[in-house]
Formats: C-alpha cells, sequence, structure tokens
C-alpha cells in the first residue's frame, strides 16, 4: 500500500475560498452570523455545492473567516516590528490595525457572541501585546513615542475605533483612517503636525444663521 499525501489545492479551488472567506467577512460584518450561507454563496460569485463542499456548515465558515483575521492582525504586529525604523513599525500598526478593525467591525462580536469556543484567542492575544510593548519600548528609545505612553492608551485607541458609527464602510474607514492620524500625533513625543486624512463626515451639516 502506498501513502496518499494530501494534494494542494488547485488555484481556481484557492480562488473560490478566497472569494467566499471575502464575502463571507463582508457580510458578517454588515448583516451579522443570520445571513443565509446562499446568499453568502451568491455574493461570492459561486454555486451553494462549491460553498457547501468547502464549509459544510457555517460554524465552519465564520470560524475560517476570523482566524484569517487573526492571522491578518499577527501579519501587521510582524511588518511593524520588522521595519528598521521603530517608530514607522509602530504607526503603521497603528493605522493598518485600525482599518482592519474599520472593515471587519460587528464580525469579531458577532462571532464571539455566537461561538464564544470556537477559538481560543488567548496566546494570540498576548503575541500582539507582547510585540507591541517590544516595539513601543524601541520607539521611545528612539525619542519618537512619549516616554509616558502605556499599552492601555493602544487599547483605549482600538476599542474608540472599533465604536466609530457611519452609514457606510467607506465612510467608517475614511473616519477610521482620521482617527489613527489624529492618535499618532498624541503618541508622538514632539507632535509633528503633518495633512490629515480627508475628513469623513459623521454628522449633517450645521444650520446656517440667518442673515
Amino acid at each position: 500500500m502506498t501513502d496518499r499525501l494530501p494534494h494542494p489545492l488547485r488555484s481556481d479551488a484557492l480562488d473560490n475560498r478566497d472569494r467566499i472567506l471575502d464575502a463571507a467577512r463582508a457580510l458578517f460584518a454588515t448583516e451579522g452570523l443570520k445571513v443565509p450561507m446562499r446568499e453568502i454563496a451568491r455574493h461570492a460569485g459561486v454555486g451553494p455545492a462549491t460553498l457547501y463542499r468547502r464549509f459544510p456548515t457555517k460554524q465552519m465558515l465564520a470560524t475560517e473567516a476570523f482566524a484569517d483575521e487573526m492571522r491578518a492582525c499577527r501579519a501587521i504586529v510582524d511588518e511593524g516590528l520588522a521595519h528598521p525604523d521603530p517608530w514607522r513599525g509602530f504607526r503603521l500598526v497603528i493605522e493598518k490595525t485600525c482599518e482592519l478593525h474599520a472593515r471587519s467591525r460587528g464580525f469579531t462580536e458577532a462571532f464571539m457572541a455566537t461561538f464564544p469556543n470556537a477559538i481560543d484567542f488567548v496566546a494570540e492575544r498576548a503575541y500582539a501585546l507582547n510585540s507591541i510593548a517590544e516595539l513601543a519600548h524601541r520607539a521611545k528609545d528612539a525619542g519618537h513615542l512619549r516616554p509616558d505612553f502605556v499599552l492601555d492608551d493602544l487599547i483605549l485607541m482600538l476599542m474608540a475605533n472599533r465604536g466609530i458609527q457611519t452609514t457606510s464602510e467607506a465612510a467608517r474607514v475614511a473616519a477610521s483612517r482620521r482617527f489613527a492620524a489624529l492618535v499618532i500625533q498624541a503618541f508622538q513625543a514632539s507632535p509633528q503636525h503633518s495633512p490629515l486624512p480627508p475628513v469623513a463626515r459623521l454628522a449633517p451639516a450645521a444650520p446656517r444663521e440667518a442673515g
């Protein structure tokens, strides 16, 4: 008897997987985990049979989508750590993490509420916090990060970023980019007021006073 090695997915199968996961994350973020599987298949441009062949249950699909989200977070942190300039690396982590959270707002909360024991993310969270603490220490030593910065400040910033409420994802991402730029200036040891990203209109324009 010969042992059969698992075959890697063909490129079309990988494309289908990526499209399904992208569609699932987008719909889970906007409509919650109650969105029908057939709607996810339609949004991904694949047939229901293809979806169920890759992900037989919604929990399997949501768990894989969430695992991809965690891998994206780790990749951002690793990219920041690898940057030769610790301040630029620190800024990169803030900017990209804020945008990632803005695009997936609602998905994390829905996943944790629906499948609280599906993934143990304690180790991932500890890795991210330890890595950012190291990056922050290097940025302080370089004289760019204010000396009184603590990790709780970053957690507070991420909590605030998750609270951005808009009518569309595009507006939420725009608001998150501007918020991240403001936070980075607040964290800088000697703020240099570089131009901010475009304003995201979150409220109706104030009425003009009668002349």
